[in-house]
């Protein structure tokens, strides 16, 4: 397929609403994992250069922007969505290395992180140089976690006190990043999952909440 990927203007603002529609839909479908946002918000991020859009012709199928924290230490790339005609084309792992590239031309000394229940998005990341971590390796400013309010499974999170969720932390530092091995960094992933799991299985008695994860990465 044949698809335009390129750093978000203001010429695009005229496609916030329909971004908008992709991501409260894959919410739905998931149920889990993706923070709801306005227009408003998405033309902010246009208009800062900050995005990147996907284009079939006029059809916006694809989105993706980046956030900072902490006076700029931590950036994420955020509210990846693709348009469900068009998954497994590569579109999203496309959207998420154009993506990278602009947080590393903006932000080169930052750390890159993230949060995702997707395993597709956690191979991308595992690709491009992302290493998996514990919540307490990422940003702790609030305005970040309230960003979760809107996911249906923010008890968790703060049932073990932003300790663990449904959602993966990974973060990548773009002053440090190199290419890595692919089947390297993957299994790396894979390693920290089921070690992960069994942290989860153990707190599980605690906060029987925890079970929501361990059926989730069945």
């Amino acid at each position: 397929m044949k698809f335009l990927i390129t750093v978000a203007n203001k010429s695009h603002f005229k496609h916030a609403a329909a971004i908008c529609e992709m991501m409260a839909d894959a919410a739905q479908v998931r149920g889990t994992g993706i923070a709801q946002r306005q227009p408003e918000y998405i033309y902010k991020k246009m208009k800062q250069g900050k995005a990147i859009i996907a284009l079939d012709q006029e059809k916006p199928i694809g989105f993706c922007y980046i956030e900072s924290w902490d006076n700029q230490k931590y950036v994420a790339n955020s509210g990846l969505i693709t348009h469900p005609d068009y998954r497994k084309t590569g579109l999203a792992k496309a959207i998420k290395k154009a993506t990278f590239n602009l947080s590393k031309e903006q932000f080169p000394n930052a750390k890159l992180f993230g949060i995702t229940t997707s395993m597709a998005v956690m191979k991308i990341n595992s690709g491009l140089g992302y290493k998996p971590v514990t919540f307490s390796e990422l940003t702790q400013d609030e305005n970040f976690w309230k960003g979760c309010q809107s996911c249906a499974n923010y008890d968790i999170l703060q049932r073990t006190n932003k300790t663990m969720c449904i959602c993966t932390g990974m973060v990548c530092d773009l002053s440090k990043v190199n290419k890595p091995s692919k089947k390297t960094t993957w299994e790396g992933f894979k390693q920290f999952l089921k070690q992960r799991k069994i942290r989860i299985q153990q707190k599980a008695k605690q906060f029987p909440q925890l079970n929501k994860i361990i059926n989730h990465e069945k």
